[in-house]
């Protein structure tokens, strides 16, 4: 009795952990609390960073855009006769909102294989690897937020074919997703020491 009820015990606690780390943060129009309160994100934003050269405000803008930081988003169902619930519009899932078809180039191409699209590290890994093909292909200054999300919302063909111009939705969230990402940037200004420091390091300071 006594080891199942530890078993249980275990589960529980198990669980409790799955459901706070993929939790939404609190505030999610601060990174500097983001990350503070999960450390474990901005050594993965780091990480992204450093591998693709993409700036951790801007692909943190993508995801407050795509998800608002929720680890299971998805498009709303279409209603049927406005009450019955219809198909999605899209496969977009998870923080970063990636396709399928999407997700899977990402997998094979960046090497990240069983990637989790509801995992924030290979969430922000993906944004950053998107933005930095973007970057390459259609020549958008890495910090160039609002251009870069026209390529990740319409992909590179789309954006060279200047799809994105007639779609007032998308012209308006551009402009939000570089507005955040310049917000972002300041907030890691001043936190950014911070976050750098180890564990001893805090508890020093």
């Amino acid at each position: 009795m006594k080891f199942l009820l530890k078993i249980a015990s275990t589960t529980l606690f198990a669980s409790t952990l799955i459901a706070c780390a993929a939790s939404q943060p609190r505030n999610i129009a601060n990174v500097c609390e983001i990350f503070e309160d999960r450390r474990s994100w901005y050594r993965a934003a780091q990480a992204a960073e450093d591998r693709w050269g993409i700036p951790i405000a801007v692909n943190m803008a993508f995801i407050y855009q795509e998800s608002s930081f929720k680890a299971r988003a998805k498009p709303e169902r279409s209603r049927i006769l406005w009450v019955i619930p219809g198909p999605r519009p899209s496969s977009a899932y998870g923080y970063a909102q990636a396709l399928d078809s999407t997700w899977a180039d990402y997998e094979r191409l960046s090497g990240n294989r069983n990637a989790s699209r509801s995992n924030f590290g290979d969430a922000i890994d993906f944004v950053a690897w998107y933005n930095a093909n973007s970057r390459r292909l259609s020549n958008i200054n890495s910090e160039d937020a609002r251009n870069l999300y026209f390529a990740y919302h319409e992909g590179n063909g789309g954006y060279q074919r200047g799809s994105y111009r007639e779609k007032a939705w998308l012209l308006d969230a551009a402009d939000n997703v570089q507005s955040n990402a310049v917000r972002f940037d300041m907030q890691l200004g001043s936190c950014r020491n911070d976050l750098n420091k180890n564990w001893f390091q805090r508890i020093l300071s």
